[in-house]
């Protein structure tokens, strides 16, 4: 691999993981909003609930949850 392609190699991937770690961010500010405005700021609701969406995003592509023993 020449040194312009890691270059863009690495930018690309540095470029996605940040976008995917603010989207991560403002997911979890709104989420304590929502914690805070319906819930008395007990995280309690939206930490079962989201625990329960992951395990059904995890499992619908294809009916298992392979993808947890990978972490």
């Amino acid at each position: 691999m020449k040194p312009h392609q890691l270059i863009a190699y690495f930018t690309r991937n540095i470029f996605i993981v940040l976008g995917l770690v603010l989207i991560w961010r403002g997911i979890w500010y709104i989420l304590d909003e929502i914690d805070i405005v319906f819930f008395g700021e007990s995280h309690v609701i939206t930490t079962i609930g989201g625990i329960i969406l992951g395990f059904i995003i995890l499992y619908l592509p294809d009916k298992d949850l392979k993808e947890i023993s990978k972490l």
